[in-house]
């Protein structure tokens, strides 16, 4: 697995945790605004002399409506504690992301820049559609760095180098590279390429 693909799964990771967090942070507000809070119910003192009310079987149900209000307030602090930590958790993601954005945005810039211009030197093969920087550093990995080259691939030479560039599966038949990049050379050459010798 090379650094490309790894830094692909990590991205696609951090976004499904973030989609995840985001979804439960919205589905915890619309159960918030479909149940509003309900305010305590305090039965009114006794008049002075009458005689206290009975509570039948649940001695606890006179307190609840000060306990609910506490427990309200405990759950209303719960949500705000949770609501911060997903709000950390959403920065730290973010700052995740910026941080491989650059890294690929550092890979792509470093490209080799050509060095010499003839027969003999790399051609810049970011002329070829489906090819970004990214792709022609790794087809020069590979030993490919000119238009030449690619213009003389075979149906086995694709298939080889489909299989060599796992990541970009079926775009060089897709994109037509070797169709592109005979005419590249043709164009900066002023002749076709030449046979395999």
């Amino acid at each position: 697995m090379n650094g490309f693909t790894l830094l692909a799964l990590i991205v696609l990771a951090l976004g499904i945790v973030f989609a995840y967090r985001y979804g439960a942070l919205r589905a915890r507000r619309e159960m918030r605004a479909e149940a509003p809070l309900r305010p305590a119910v305090v039965a009114p003192p006794p008049p002075p002399g009458a005689p206290a009310p009975a509570t039948v079987g649940a001695p606890e149900a006179a307190s609840i409506p000060a306990s609910s209000a506490d427990a309200e307030l405990a759950h209303l602090r719960e949500l705000a504690e949770e609501r911060r930590a997903l709000h950390r958790e959403l920065a730290a993601a973010r700052a995740d992301t910026a941080r491989y954005r650059q890294i690929v945005v550092d890979i792509e810039n470093n490209a080799p820049p050509p060095l010499l211009d003839g027969p003999g030197a790399p051609d810049d093969l970011k002329l070829i559609v489906g090819v970004g920087p990214v792709l022609e550093r790794m087809l020069q990995q590979l030993g490919i760095s000119t238009y030449r080259q690619i213009a003389r691939w075979t149906e086995r030479d694709i298939d080889e180098f489909d299989a060599k560039l796992p990541e970009f599966h079926g775009r060089i038949r897709r994109d037509g590279w070797v169709t592109q990049a005979r005419a590249l050379h043709q164009s900066k050459y002023g002749e076709p390429p030449s046979a395999r010798g």
